[in-house]
């Protein structure tokens, strides 16, 4: 298998072989074996206690046979653990995947189970360039649990990289389509001199507000309803975060985002774009970013996800002037270096973000 390097990225394989071809079609083998284990609520039913195979399908209504092969091979991946002819949960099954279990991660798992069938219906929108439910409208119920999802899945990103962004001279700061408040919060929480706005459709604003309900600094938190997309931003702020929202939409449309985000900043202020960048000069790499726009062609009418270079590109021609990739530890990235600075005209005192180089950089999710 041939294997290259782009832009400093980790080593991508590279199909060249019918061997090669098989056993990445083939990948699709443990993840079946996940999803059915959410499916059958498995992980919630072994709860904090160990069971015999026999024990266990009479309790979830199955066959023996098939739970004692789908149990061996989740106790091969290491969400079960198995001793003798018991199982018991590892400890991420017992707490992300236990619905029993307070930080479970319902939402997302959800959504992540949503996602095999529609990636079955890949082909639909490869034929017709629209999303696969595109006549189908957004339920305000989808999108509480949407955002719930969205929530889920930044707990542990958005304090990580709260820590590593200063913003500890700035005001004001808004969460540009931020849904659940959650990199809001987080910011909140490191920079007590901070007053932040989450900007969303309603329904993602009362899951914002019941998230921030739960946090000291949730008082500091505002909440504004507004369809960006049409409608200019009221206010200004020192800086703004858009974080994995502008893959949501189509180059023009980014454009007309970063117009009205630029005149809602104040002089010198910043917007703070965080997404699935593309960075060698073919824009394939990373893997991640190119397999995320799939996702963006089954669920968005004009959504992608684009290069560094031409975002930077898009952020200039707005009228935005310096513009370069913030770089945070290893390990603790969203997206792999997928976070660009841009700063609008005029003064910015001692507003300054902390640059963290890393001698290489790896995806996070």
């Amino acid at each position: 298998m041939v294997l290259s390097a782009d832009w400093g990225h980790e080593m991508t394989p590279r199909i060249t072989t019918f061997n090669e071809f098989r056993d990445a079609v083939s990948g699709y083998r443990l993840p079946r074996v996940l999803l059915a284990g959410l499916e059958l609520d498995l992980f919630t039913t072994v709860g904090e206690r160990s069971w015999t195979i026999a024990e266990l399908a009479k309790v979830l209504h199955v066959s023996e046979r098939g739970l004692a092969i789908l149990c061996r091979n989740l106790a091969m991946a290491g969400v079960l653990q198995k001793k003798g002819a018991t199982y018991k949960n590892s400890r991420l099954g017992a707490t992300a995947l236990n619905a029993n279990h307070p930080a479970y991660r319902g939402s997302y798992l959800d959504l992540i189970k949503s996602h095999w069938m529609d990636w079955l219906r890949l082909l639909e929108s490869v034929r017709s360039g629209l999303p696969i439910d595109h006549d189908v409208p957004d339920s305000p119920d989808y999108r509480r649990r949407f955002t719930w999802a969205m929530h889920h899945r930044t707990l542990e990103t958005a304090p990580a990289i709260a820590a590593q962004v200063n913003v500890r001279q700035a005001k004001t700061f808004l969460d540009l389509g931020g849904g659940p408040g959650t990199y809001a919060m987080a910011f909140l929480a490191k920079n007590p001199q901070l007053r932040a706005t989450v900007c969303d459709r309603e329904a993602a604003l009362d899951v914002a507000q019941e998230i921030a309900a739960t946090h000291r600094a949730g008082r500091r938190l505002s909440y504004l309803p507004l369809d960006f997309t049409r409608t200019s931003i009221p206010g200004t702020y020192d800086v703004i975060w858009y974080s994995n929202v502008l893959h949501i939409y189509s180059p023009a449309d980014n454009q007309v985002i970063f117009k009205r985000a630029l005149a809602a900043l104040n002089p010198g202020g910043r917007l703070i774009v965080q997404d699935a960048f593309l960075h060698d000069r073919e824009g394939l790499f990373p893997a991640e970013a190119s397999l995320f726009a799939v996702s963006m062609l089954l669920f968005t009418e004009g959504g992608n996800t684009y290069s560094a270079a031409e975002i930077s590109k898009w952020l200039k021609d707005t009228g935005f002037g310096r513009v370069k990739v913030l770089r945070v530890k290893k390990g603790s990235e969203d997206w792999e270096d997928g976070i660009l600075e841009a700063v609008a005209p005029g003064s910015r005192p001692k507003m300054i973000a902390r640059r963290t180089r890393s001698k290489g950089s790896s995806r996070a999710r």
